[in-house]
């Protein structure tokens, strides 16, 4: 094959695809389709468009709105050492903090998630960027040249080789692409293991309760008796904490806090009418010598007048009865507070003999905790299992521990059962968008379809360009939420474990429907017929048609990339959101307070099987149609500085998998490989290029071979601590640290003969020592080097967190058992009127406070947003 031949073809070719570029919008292709420049170019330019009024958008009112844009460089509920560093509000300062604050400040200030979650990005472009380089200046050319009469954008992908020699090529770049992202995917979980080894055996989170804690469900009546804590847990167990059914008495406890809130609304309203009143007299002329209105100077009359009050509902025996608000609220109150401590005493002698339960229990280090964790407690069948360890109390989804465990395990079958059923009807419209996304080909075969090819191409292209891409984008939005709804309805006892099964599930929803099943209606709409009456010709007619597909994910890449990575800039739906509740439903400073501190959260369920599935596209179209790679690579981008800022500047992860996001990421990735080959054998089959079969066929084996043993080898050390590591937490495993992390004089050997093997053939360090790091995991990604990579940094080993007695006593018990009733906090005002509010809850029991909160002249409600400390209901928990 003579290669300048080619190059010097593939060069004519360019040359004509650009011309074609421009001809296309003068005069209709022939066949049109998705294939047609028409269409990538009419979903670019309005997403182009749309995206730069978004940023523009940004950068004008960002400044404006600290809450919405930069809560993380100000908000009292983060601590001040985790803030980020923000030198002013100006326009554009945010890019200079973008620039010079790396991305392991999310690691130490954030969450080990956020900062892996930008290194999963980082990787998919990489793996992306090396792909373009590897197929581009090889694939390109040969496609071009390949003896086909394909045109526009199909001209250069594999559609256009008639040659089956040519495919020898496609083999063997195959080979070398998809053993790269094999390595790649070993090296970074590799990398994983050490990063979390060395995390979670750090001080500041070796010392946690909740890394000293586990989780046990179904647990026997024997082993919520005290005395039996060290029989079934052994001599390291120290503590344990029972959880039981307390089904009413979480009703009561969150009955009681809603009165107190309608209470606290009850007193504004009483606060604000009578400002307004004195506010009236003083412009009457009613303040004499100086001395201004009072509430107490009121008569009794007007101030009975003031206060608000209701008629009591159907339910109670004096339905119908008019009655002052405050007051009936306030003996509500208390009615409740006697039946909580009724059944508070209730739960606490009937606990014991509770049918179903789970149990909390503390062990004395991590290391215990580990063996516990990992060891056969029971021989009872499904007791005190599934276990979790590192289960932080807010994370605990209560009502979901005492569940018997013959229905926790059909509860879970059949949440498994709506999900995959949920997948099957979601095939119905996601396959209509993709035939849409190709409908000038079905055009060319189906009657009533022939009006479509009277429209104007760039009409054509708009509709089949842009619109299928935002369709399958809306149509997969809400799919996250649905799983997560279902599986913390149906058992799951912790947020996380919820949604690492979202995670799970929705990569499959992902791969599916928007790759598989928009593949099948995109590619193969031209014999849609066919499929219809021969259901069994899908595979060989998606192999035949997945060239001509390819062009459909490059209109997705650039609407999701464009749109959707400045939507997350400007986020005017949570801007209109805040500026509403805040103008029309916050009118109480509890009200306001929580909303201003309620910061976004990130679903790693629904983030990570998105982009994981752009990669896997990415990867199943590296030696088909090439230049999938390169627009994946650009959309990736986009996201990543996207998230880049709302990670630094406005999201607050709300769930810590530790980790195990990244994992199952990563594992995934696998998928695109496989897809890729099954295709391209299916393909080469099609053409009769035996040679290049079998070679991909023997490259499916090796991919087979390799996911089956690295799964068996790593997934011990991705699920547990080791055990000679987790003894390095302890007083008496300094020793054994020591000589274990000395490192081989084989390991010390390997590394150095690499810088010298770079010295002779005179390789820059800036060049040698990303190599060297990349290829030798088992040296740079051991927990030795990752412990002192973790703390090359603003790592403070020293922040151990320290607890109280009362606290920890406290830590693992159901709240409602624990919550107190919430203090009454009220706005001051000039009239004094919550002054007087205040006397009259304590003279009822109840708590009230009037700091950090006032009415201004307006009568309009006002906090201490700039100073925590005088806020009455804001408390900085500690560290689980």
């Amino acid at each position: 094959m003579d290669t300048q031949r080619i190059l010097s073809a593939g060069a004519e070719v360019v040359t004509k695809v650009v011309n074609e570029t421009f001809d296309a919008w003068k005069e209709k292709p022939k066949p049109r389709g998705s294939g047609s420049l028409v269409s990538v170019l009419s979903a670019f330019v309005p997403t182009w468009f749309t995206a730069l009024f978004f940023v523009l958008a940004f950068v004008g009112i960002r400044h404006r709105y600290p809450k919405i844009y930069a809560p993380r460089t100000y908000i009292g509920t983060i601590e001040e050492k985790d803030r980020t560093p923000s030198a002013s509000r100006s326009y554009f300062a945010w890019l200079h903090t973008m620039h010079v604050v790396p991305d392991k400040f999310i690691l130490y200030h954030q969450s080990l998630d956020a900062y892996l979650y930008l290194r999963f990005l980082r990787t998919i472009i990489f793996i992306c960027i090396v792909g373009c380089c590897i197929t581009w200046p090889v694939l390109m050319p040969i496609n071009a040249t390949g003896g086909g009469t394909s045109t526009q954008l199909d001209r250069i992908s594999i559609g256009n080789v008639s040659n089956k020699n040519y495919l020898y090529v496609h083999a063997f770049v195959a080979w070398i692409f998809f053993t790269f992202v094999m390595f790649t995917v070993l090296r970074e979980r590799l990398w994983l293991i050490g990063l979390r080894q060395a995390w979670n055996l750090s001080k500041p989170n070796a010392n946690r309760l909740s890394s000293r804690t586990v989780l046990f469900l179904s647990a026997p009546k024997a082993a919520l008796d005290d005395q039996n804590m060290q029989t079934l847990f052994g001599d390291d167990a120290v503590r344990m904490w029972p959880v039981t059914k307390a089904e009413k008495l979480e009703a009561l406890v969150a009955d009681r806090n809603s009165k107190v809130e309608q209470l606290e609304a009850a007193e504004v309203s009483l606060i604000q009418s009578a400002n307004q009143k004195g506010r009236k007299g003083k412009y009457n002329g009613n303040r004499r010598n100086g001395s201004g209105t009072t509430y107490d100077s009121l008569p009794d009359n007007a101030k009975k007048s003031l206060r608000p009050t209701h008629r009591l509902k159907t339910t109670t025996k004096d339905a119908g009865k008019k009655v002052d608000s405050i007051d009936w609220l306030r003996d509500q109150i208390k009615e409740k507070e006697i039946e909580i401590e009724k059944a508070r005493d209730s739960n606490a002698t009937a606990g014991s003999s509770n049918s179903a339960a789970a149990i909390f229990v503390e062990f004395t280090s991590q290391t215990a905790a580990q063996s516990a964790y990992q060891q056969v407690t029971s021989s009872e069948l499904l007791a005190l299992h599934p276990r979790f360890t590192g289960v932080m109390p807010g994370d605990v989804i209560w009502e979901n521990l005492t569940i018997p465990s013959a229905r926790r395990v059909s509860q879970e079958g059949l949440a498994h059962a709506l999900i995959v059923a949920l997948i099957i009807f979601w095939s119905i419209p996601v396959g209509l968008v993709g035939a849409w996304s190709n409908v000038s080909y079905l055009a060319e075969n189906v009657t009533w379809l022939e009006w479509i090819k009277k429209l104007p191409d760039p009409i054509l292209g708009l509709l089949t360009g842009l619109l299928p891409p935002l369709l399958t984008s809306l149509l997969a939005k809400y799919v996250p939420n649905i799983y997560r709804y279902i599986f913390q309805t149906f058992g799951e006892p912790t947020k996380t474990s919820a949604e690492l099964k979202v995670l799970k599930w929705f990569y499959v929803f992902q791969v599916t429907q928007v790759f598989l099943v928009t593949t099948v209606f995109s590619g193969g709409a031209a014999v849609f017929a066919k499929i219809a009456s021969d259901p069994t010709q899908v595979p060989a007619l998606l192999a035949q048609n997945l060239p001509s597909s390819s062009n459909y994910y490059l209109t997705y890449f650039i609407v999701q990339g464009l749109t959707s990575s400045s939507d997350n800039l400007l986020n005017y739906s949570d801007l209109l959101q805040y500026l509403f509740f805040d103008y029309f439903f916050d009118k109480t400073p509890r009200q306001k307070y929580n909303s201003h501190v309620s910061l976004k959260g990130i679903a790693w369920g629904k983030v990570f099987p998105k982009y994981t599935n752009f990669a896997i596209i990415a990867i199943a179209y590296s030696c088909i149609a090439p230049l999938v790679m390169g627009f994946a690579a650009a959309g990736l981008a986009m996201f990543y500085y996207s998230y880049r800022y709302m990670l630094l500047f406005t999201v607050q992860s709300k769930i810590d998998t530790k980790g195990q996001c990244y994992t199952l990421a990563l594992q995934q990735i696998l998928t695109g490989v496989y897809l890729a080959e099954l295709c391209l054998i299916g393909l080469f089959g099609l053409r009769s290029a035996t040679g290049p079969a079998v070679i991909l066929v023997i490259l499916l084996a090796v991919t087979i071979i390799f996911n089956i043993a690295t799964n068996r080898y790593l997934a011990p050390l991705e699920e547990f601590i080791p055990a000679d590591l987790a003894a390095s937490t302890s007083d008496e495993g300094t020793h054994l640290l020591s000589s274990l992390e000395a490192g081989t004089s084989q390991d010390r050997d390997q590394e150095s003969s690499l810088h010298r093997m770079g010295t002779q053939a005179h390789v820059p360090p800036k060049v040698l020592d990303p190599l060297a790091r990349f290829f030798s995991p088992h040296i740079y990604a051991s927990h030795k080097a990752m412990t002192a990579w973790l703390q090359d940094g603003d790592f403070d080993e020293d922040d151990v967190p320290e607890y109280q007695e009362k606290d920890v006593k406290r830590a693992y018990l159901n709240p409602a058992y624990t919550s107190s009733t919430p203090l009454v906090w009220l706005p001051k005002d000039e009239m004094g009127v919550s002054k007087q509010e205040i006397g009259e809850c304590g003279e009822n029991g109840l708590k009230a406070s009037d700091e950090g909160a006032w009415v201004d002249e307006k009568g309009t409600v006002k906090w201490s947003v700039d100073d925590f400390e005088q806020v009455p209901i804001f408390k900085q928990g500690p560290k689980w």
